[in-house]
């Protein structure tokens, strides 16, 4: 036996690409013959190659010589260039101040400058810029042969990874090296492209000439790595079976948990789809810094956090599953968002566990799978319930609305709906309750976990939710407004936090604004400041303008019915007044939210239009901020300011009516005053009737209001008397001066219990009987002082044409 013959190593030591070689070679017996002719041709290419390799060493030391050389000889020619360039300043500068001194021009140095030195500068410059532009190439050259030999490297992965896949005896593991190996020279290419986006940008034909073929080159490695992707997760036993699941205990924690297949791998078929998991997350890293890179200036964020694909190969299938059952509960979709959620529960702690490492080794910042998780799924059961539930529900409302019997339907929509947003809040819980912070704050992100984000493509679902979300509250509040008690009986405690006032609000204010709160809360599981305004002004603004309405009609009846004359009419308007101030005021506290400012000062227009769309596309108008009731809020405080004018001038006609013959006695001024009486007869009345209906309004309207009536009330009585008595011309003596005093104190008497110094209220008739109790001197003095007497007097809330009328009323006798 010949002891120098070698035995072959064993078929495990061997590398795939061997193996493969080996098998291509030696198919049948006949092809051992032809080992020795294979030998040397093997060889004969060893030797091909090695000598090739030694040449492209050779030529690359070459260069790289003669680029240093290059390098040298361009900083001599720069250093040569800026000594000539110092010494032409210097000589330009000295012979320039030498021929200033002499009167000449000099001794012709600058001529010689001129004529000789600069060509021969210009020439050196010109030889610089040669050299540079031969750099440039030199380096441009090596760049494109190092892009193309990169490129020509993933081509060669790629071509190869797709020529074993087509083949049945191709190996996985073979397939992942040739994957990693071809996501290697991905970076490596990046690297190189980034490089030269940064220091040469004019370069950008190179570049998109090069981008193009890694984009071919991507666009068959990712296909095929998501294909080995699914073939494993196949062989892991994903998805795992529902069928465990019944309608009976989905919603139970007692309820089987479906076998999580990824905390059950072991061995090899583990450690397999954790490489192939971390190379799809490396493709994908790739894939994010070309477009950071391609996406350079623009807005990049939306287009860079792209979803996890490896974890949107877990999603889909078990989609695909999930399906079958879905369409069964299409009339019990509380049993679909059962089903969801505990999928989503039951594996969200092996997405921390075993993904979540393998996402930090590769390097993809930003990226939680957890979230990615749960994202998905939601995104998954979003997709079904716009493409297969909602249509069907909608179907179920137009159906009833041509019957004119639409509770059934506005039922189940609502009750849908109520489900969404039960089912967000938990979901939601996941991501908070696991120590984490949660990333999902801003709406653009709030949109991956909600189901609610169906309505963000589809707004005119938005708005029927909207207008059946009013018409519920609306028969929800009809049994409220048919009983009266609740427009008589006060809310208790209807104090808001920001102040003492006691509004007197009527019961029926705190039955809309409940139901009003119940649409706001159920407006912010909205994920997104958009829809959540256009949401509220379908269904809250209609709400607050039902109670305005509700108010405004109570009023106009009491006015039409009474003209107002009566205390029940009062005390109805009164109470109305008392409302509208309450409710505007729970609006005001509630504007101060930033939930309610977000929404304000991101709306663009009345009904969910941008301000751009408003304005014709053109740029939005600078505003201040607005909140998103202040329409509402504005007209509940003009409903107030209407009715409480109207409640002042009621009152006050009413005592011009009572005080008319008062008035129109002009000859009680030049007589005393009755004897035994502090005031005069016919005032009396009229006095009896304002202290009356000014006492029925305090007793039922609210206090700022209040204030509102006497005050407007008290200016229209202080007109009414100068008017009627001052400026119609009487004559006032002694003893009329006297009688109008007594008057007017029991006037000011009956607002007394309203304010300090009611007199102050009183402008004009205060001052036209300080005018009248004026002595004769200084009245004659008044009606050649003009201005200054009035100032000196302080006299200011009479012209001086109705100073010299009163003064000139004043009777006096000897």
């Amino acid at each position: 036996m010949d002891c120098s013959v070698q035995t072959l190593p064993a078929a495990s030591d061997l590398s795939p690409s061997v193996l493969s070689f080996l098998d291509d070679k030696f198919r049948t017996k006949e092809n051992l013959t032809e080992a020795s002719s294979l030998v040397s041709e093997l060889q004969t290419q060893c030797s091909d190659l090695d000598r090739t390799l030694t040449d492209l060493n050779w030529r690359l030391g070459a260069s790289l010589v003669a680029y240093a050389s290059f390098s040298e000889r361009v900083h001599g020619i720069f250093s040569d260039i800026s000594a000539k360039l110092l010494e032409l300043v210097s000589s330009t500068s000295s012979h320039s101040s030498i021929a200033d001194r002499k009167g000449g021009r000099g001794n012709g140095r600058p001529e010689q400058i001129l004529g000789q030195e600069l060509p021969a500068l210009a020439k050196e410059v010109a030889k610089v810029e040669t050299v540079r532009m031969y750099a440039d190439l030199l380096y441009i050259s090596e760049t494109a042969l190092k892009l193309d030999s990169l490129v020509g490297d993933i081509e060669d992965a790629v071509s190869s990874t797709l020529t074993k896949n087509l083949r049945k005896h191709s190996s996985t593991q073979y397939s992942e090296e040739m994957h990693l190996l071809a996501i290697k020279t991905f970076k490596q290419t990046e690297d190189v492209l980034t490089s030269v986006t940064k220091t040469r940008p004019k370069w950008a034909r190179l570049v998109s000439s090069v981008d193009h073929r890694v984009d071919r080159a991507l666009a068959i490695l990712r296909p095929q790595a998501i294909a080995d992707h699914r073939a494993l997760l196949a062989s892991l036993g994903w998805p795992p079976l529902l069928s465990t699941l019944t309608s009976s205990n989905l919603d139970t924690r007692r309820s089987a948990e479906v076998p999580n297949p990824l905390f059950t791998m072991q061995g090899d078929l583990k450690h397999q789809y954790c490489e192939n998991f971390l190379a799809l997350c490396n493709l994908q890293e790739l894939q994010r810094r070309r477009k950071s890179r391609q996406l350079e200036g623009y807005n990049r964020e939306v287009a860079l956090h792209q979803p996890l694909w490896a974890i949107e190969e877990l999603v889909n299938p078990i989609a695909l599953a999930s399906q079958r059952y879905f369409s069964k509960w299409v009339d019990k979709p509380e049993f679909i968002f059962a089903l969801v959620y505990k999928i989503t529960r039951d594996f969200v702690d092996s997405m921390d566990e075993v993904l979540q490492p393998l996402v930090d080794e590769a390097m993809l910042s930003g990226y939680s799978c957890r979230e990615e998780w749960v994202s998905a799924m939601v995104l998954s059961l979003s997709t079904y319930l716009a493409k297969e539930i909602f249509p069907v529900y909608l179907g179920q409302l137009d159906e009833e609305s041509v019957t004119g019997t639409r509770s059934q339907a506005r039922i189940s929509f609502l009750h849908l709906v109520d489900l969404m947003i039960s089912f967000d809040k938990r979901v939601k819980s996941l991501i908070e309750n696991s120590g984490m912070l949660l990333s999902f704050q801003e709406d653009r992100n709030l949109q991956k976990i909600s189901c609610l984000s169906v309505f963000c493509d589809r707004p005119d679902w938005l708005d029927l939710w909207a207008e059946i979300e009013f018409s519920d509250a609306l028969d929800k509040l009809k049994p409220d407004l048919d009983n009266e008690k609740n427009w008589t009986m006060k809310v208790q405690g209807a104090v808001l936090s920001y102040g003492p006032e006691d509004f007197r609000s009527p019961a029926i204010s705190s039955a809309f604004l409940r139901h009003l709160s119940s649409v706001v809360d159920r407006c912010r599981s909205l994920p997104g400041i958009f829809l959540r305004s256009r949401f509220l002004r379908f269904a809250a603004a209609p709400i607050i303008q039902k109670f305005l309405d509700c108010v405004l009609l109570r009023c106009q009846e009491a006015e039409g019915l009474t003209a107002l004359t009566d205390d029940d009419a009062l005390i109805k308007v009164a109470i109305s007044i008392n409302a509208a101030h309450y409710f505007e005021s729970v609006l005001k506290e509630w504007s101060e939210d930033v939930f309610f400012l977000e929404m304000g000062s991101g709306q663009g227009d009345q009904m969910g239009k941008p301000i751009s769309e408003k304005n014709g596309g053109e740029e939005p108008i600078e505003s201040p901020e607005r909140g998103i009731f202040d329409e509402e809020i504005g007209k509940l405080g003009g409903f107030r300011a209407v009715w409480v004018e109207k409640l002042s001038v009621i009152i006050l006609r009413g005592f011009d009516a009572c005080c008319r013959d008062y008035m129109k006695s002009k000859r009680q001024w030049q007589e005393k005053g009755e004897e035994g009486w502090t005031v005069s007869k016919s005032f009396v009345g009229a006095l009896d009737y304002l202290q009356g209906k000014v006492s029925v309004l305090e007793a039922n309207l609210n206090g700022i209001d209040f204030v509102g009536v006497w005050r407007r009330l008290a200016s229209g009585v202080d007109r009414l008397v100068f008017n009627g008595i001052l400026m119609s011309n009487v004559k006032f003596s002694d003893g009329g001066v006297q009688r109008f005093d007594s008057d007017l104190q029991v006037l000011f008497g009956v607002f007394g219990s309203w304010c300090f110094r009611p007199e102050g209220f009183f402008p004009k008739a205060s001052e036209g009987l300080k005018l009248l109790k004026m002595g004769e001197k200084q009245l004659q003095d008044s009606l050649a002082g003009g201005e200054k007497w009035m100032r000196e007097n302080r006299i200011r809330h009479l012209s001086v044409a109705e100073t010299q009328k009163i003064a000139m009323s004043r009777i006096f006798t000897n």
